[in-house]
């Protein structure tokens, strides 16, 4: 494993061989609406999130972590499946000096300003706590700017404008253009078929992260796997519910909605919860002991005597579908499994195969979904 020294020469070795325009003054607009002024390409970038890596990863499969010079420690957490190949690829990876997060006010300015980076990449969902908490002050008092992205508070309208602006910011256009196409290639799959055979849409119940806590039930509103669902032809039963991107769900709201599907958002969160009823999809998943801990959640007071659970069409799907630019993916298997007979010629794993072989550094390894259906 490299030394932190090591790491930094690589970097800059990596700097100095990459063609790349000398840095100039560009004005940026990011997913909050700010105008922001700074010089690109950027050099020296901190990540708020370390998930973050999913989009330079694709800008920049070759090197994603050449301008990378501190992050926030969740990728190996929340993600340990994808953090342990990218660690494999880029060993590297493991001298990147970790940050605390804006959110639970453990961010650091100091540490911040001692890596000297050009900006710092904030999720958008951190913005508030980052106001409340002078992050935003403190930084622009260093001239150190933020800037702001999104693909989880609402990835179908934000993930290809933060595409688009991290290609900006880090002159990767031309790549954040391909990848932009066929996302949008992949969507219209979908939509297309959907907007021309107006199917009758099943109710469906995204129970996200179900087993994680004893808590019953986390799911979604209009926004982000529910727009997957309703983009896909089915009906949320929590869009009327509940408002925002994120929120509640009640045992009574859904034994009463009776859903037709159930789609557990899953992962392995061994790291959050050891050992816990989690449904563990991912590269790499055990589809055998995921069937079996999905099988296990439908046990609930929630599923009892709801349709989708008395003709198996209960489902897991991996969770950061929607905390990654991938949700044309998961649009495509959630439309598989409501609508099986307009979708034959759609093949969502096949979809994931090409996104890794375009633009991905790591190799595609199956295991990002389950079903109850037809076991």
């Amino acid at each position: 494993m490299l030394s932190r020294l090591s790491f930094s020469l690589m970097s800059a070795l990596t700097s100095l061989v990459c063609v790349s325009a000398a840095a100039a003054p560009i004005t940026v607009t990011d997913i909050a609406g700010r105008q922001i002024t700074l010089d690109a390409p950027a050099e020296r970038v901190i990540l708020g999130e370390g998930r973050q890596i999913y989009l330079l990863g694709m800008l920049e499969p070759e090197a994603p972590l050449a301008h990378v010079v501190g992050w926030r420690e969740d990728f190996s957490q929340a993600d340990p499946d994808n953090y342990q190949r990218y660690l494999e690829r880029f060993p590297e990876m493991a001298s990147i000096p970790t940050l605390g997060g804006f959110k639970d006010g453990t961010f650091d300015v100091e540490q911040a300003a001692s890596l000297n980076p050009d900006l710092i990449l904030m999720n958008i969902e951190a913005k508030a706590a980052t106001e409340d908490a002078a992050y935003d002050d403190k930084l622009a008092a260093l001239d150190i700017p933020i800037v702001y992205v999104d693909f989880r508070e609402d990835p179908i309208e934000n993930t290809i404008p933060s595409m688009r602006l991290i290609g900006q910011l880090m002159n990767d256009e031309a790549a954040a253009e391909e990848f932009i196409t066929f996302a949008e290639e992949q969507l219209a799959r979908v939509t297309d078929i959907i907007e021309q055979a107006n199917p009758d849409r099943p109710r469906v119940f995204i129970d996200r992260a179900g087993g994680y806590s004893d808590e019953c039930c986390m799911s979604f509103g209009p926004a982000n796997f529910g727009e997957y669902v309703t983009l896909a032809g089915g009906t949320n039963i929590a869009d009327s519910i509940i408002p925002e991107s994120f929120g509640n769900l009640n045992p009574e709201h859904i034994i009463a909605a009776n859903p037709q599907h159930v789609v557990v958002t899953g992962g392995s969160w061994d790291a959050y919860v050891p050992g816990g009823d989690w449904v563990g999809v991912g590269p790499g998943a055990d589809q055998a002991l995921a069937r079996e801990k999905l099988q296990a959640l439908t046990t609930r007071t929630a599923m009892t005597g709801i349709e989708a659970v008395e003709t198996g069409n209960v489902h897991a799907i991996w969770h950061q579908f929607y905390n990654s630019p991938y949700y044309f993916v998961a649009v495509q298997q959630l439309a598989k499994w409501f609508h099986p007979e307009l979708f034959e010629n759609v093949d969502p794993e096949a979809t994931l195969k090409e996104l890794h072989e375009r633009f991905l550094p790591i190799n595609y390894q199956p295991g990002y979904w389950v079903t109850l259906h037809d076991h």
